[in-house]
């Protein structure tokens, strides 16, 4: 198993904008923009959600909203405002508003089949 990460461009409400460097997680449920950048960005919180961790554990985490660019693809997301020491994660929300699938094989994200049934 291998890890896949991609450099994405955030853009925030008053226009500020921060390059980062995502962990491509299709496991994850939101995207989590670390929190340096959710600083830079300000970014606010929408509200609060409660998360489950792998091992289990759950945590709180607020979630708001920003725009995002990759090289497949742009759109309005919503985001985890990370904590220190939160790394950042591109989750599948975001990989599904966008489009866009993980290959398993390839390790790269590609279109997904898009279906009107």
């Amino acid at each position: 198993m291998g890890l896949t990460y991609i450099e994405g461009l955030l853009s925030g409400p008053t226009g500020k904008q921060a390059s980062v460097k995502f962990l491509v997680d299709s496991g994850a449920t939101y995207t989590l923009v670390p929190a340096e950048q959710a600083r830079l960005l300000e970014l606010q919180p929408k509200r609060s959600v409660a998360f489950s961790l792998a091992d289990g554990t759950t945590i709180e985490r607020q979630v708001s909203e920003c725009h995002l660019s990759l090289p497949q693809g742009e759109g309005h997301t919503p985001v985890i405002l990370g904590e220190p020491g939160d790394e950042a994660l591109l989750g599948a929300i975001t990989l599904e508003e966008l489009g866009l699938v993980l290959n398993p094989f390839t390790r790269k994200l590609q279109p997904m089949r898009m279906m009107l049934a």
